[in-house]
């Protein structure tokens, strides 16, 4: 575990090396105005007209002109073990994260990003061109509407309990490589879940990012509450 390299009060949008639409840069810069880059997730920032308070990774996809510019905000971290994500994610120490650029590319990019947001178990939402993911905590309201497309999707053995969709869980035992949740939808909101223990994705429409961002900041409040 490497220490904190970047620290902030508010949001945090960490930029990944993915194609990124000016809209979502701007959509999550928003609500995320600190803005970290994981290795060539620089490049995507400079091509955008921002400059990241930091560039975190093994440096291997920084083009050149980017370690030029961006010298004095360079964070190696060398080992070979983890991801670019990984390494970014676990030296952040911010309220939640919006990641950008780290879905909708390279399918095994991908999937090593979903496998870190389960391990970190952080307050981080992945935005991507279609879908908002994230991990879900084991107790969850979001204040969705009717007809939402909900989409659960297990990275290990997870049971759980639902009120608010078509198709309630509750009974159901989900498993990566047994049941899976995809596109159930809202009946009526809001949408509670309890379940059984970590490991559940949660995929939302991109429009219902900041009802995620919501839900989650009203778990951490409840978290911190009961400790």
């Amino acid at each position: 575990m490497n220490p904190v390299i970047v620290q902030s009060s508010g949001g945090i949008t960490l930029v990944g090396g993915a194609p990124v639409s000016a809209a979502l840069f701007r959509i999550s810069q928003q609500r995320a105005p600190v803005i970290v880059a994981a290795d060539g997730g620089a490049d995507r920032c400079l091509a955008h007209g921002v400059q990241p308070q930091a560039v975190i990774g093994d440096m291997d996809s920084l083009s050149d002109s980017a370690r030029l510019v961006l010298a004095d905000r360079l964070h190696p971290i060398a080992e070979q073990d983890t991801t670019d994500f990984d390494k970014a994610l676990r030296s952040i120490d911010a309220p939640f994260v919006i990641a950008l650029g780290f879905i909708g590319a390279r399918v095994d990019h991908g999937l090593a990003v979903l496998t870190t947001l389960v391990r970190q178990r952080r307050p981080c939402v992945l935005l991507g061109p279609q879908d908002v993911v994230f991990h879900a905590p084991t107790r969850l309201r979001l204040a969705l509407r009717r007809g939402d497309r909900f989409s659960l999707y297990p990275l290990g053995r997870v049971t759980g309990t639902s009120t608010g969709l078509d198709w309630p869980i509750d009974g159901l035992d989900f498993a990566p490589d047994a049941r899976v949740g995809t596109s159930n939808r809202v009946s009526t909101g809001p949408v509670s879940l309890e379940l059984s223990g970590p490991g559940m994705l949660c995929i939302l429409p991109r429009g219902r990012l900041d009802q995620a961002l919501a839900a989650l900041a009203d778990t951490a409040r409840a978290d911190s509450r009961s400790r």
